[in-house]
């Protein structure tokens, strides 16, 4: 999707769509519930002291137009933000190497209330309308989300590091491109 043009997806009864300002309070919820369950699942440094998803960072993420929703009629259950402006952090990767220096896509931010499952799969599928060439990193102690990054089709390509020096396990996946496997 391009510029300010309103797009929505339907995928099971949830749709997608830009967030709005309006969506802030119930963003910053889901984004709280996010960090809660991060903790409970062992991840305990990732989205600490205001590092992460915080207002000034949906704000912006809003104003650019890459920050998306999952919704029905019971409300927002899940955010994800989703560019094709690249990411100044993959420009260097450490202990592996991208397949592709091709344009690509990239996925940050996502979190979900816990009500609705699949939603890294149905944020991939969204992405997958724009690029065939996705990014995405965590956190070395989010151990839920590598498992849903790796069912998700992507492969571990190295660590980045993020602009306060923490490091990210980086992941890459093209579809529709086999990759060689060394025996």
């Amino acid at each position: 999707p391009k510029g300010g043009e309103e797009f929505t997806m339907e995928t099971q009864d949830l749709s997608i769509r830009r967030a709005r300002l309006t969506d802030l309070p119930r963003l910053l919820e889901i984004y709280d519930i996010a960090r809660a369950f991060m903790r409970r699942t062992g991840n305990l440094h990732q989205w600490e002291n205001g590092e992460g998803p915080n207002e000034e960072q949906l704000r912006r993420d809003i104003r650019g137009n890459c920050l998306y929703v999952f919704e029905n009629e019971t409300g927002i259950h899940a955010s994800f933000m989703f560019s094709m402006a690249g990411e100044p952090t993959y420009t260097v990767i450490l202990g592996g190497s991208w397949m592709s220096d091709a344009p690509y896509g990239v996925i940050h931010r996502i979190a979900s209330d816990g009500t609705v499952h699949g939603i890294l799969k149905m944020a991939v599928h969204f992405a997958e309308k724009t690029t065939n060439h996705i990014r995405i990193d965590t956190h070395r102690d989010n151990v839920v989300m590598q498992h849903a990054i790796l069912k998700c089709g992507f492969e571990e390509r190295g660590v980045i590091n993020l602009p306060d020096g923490s490091p990210r396990l980086a992941y890459e996946r093209i579809s529709g491109v086999v990759v060689p496997v060394e025996v």
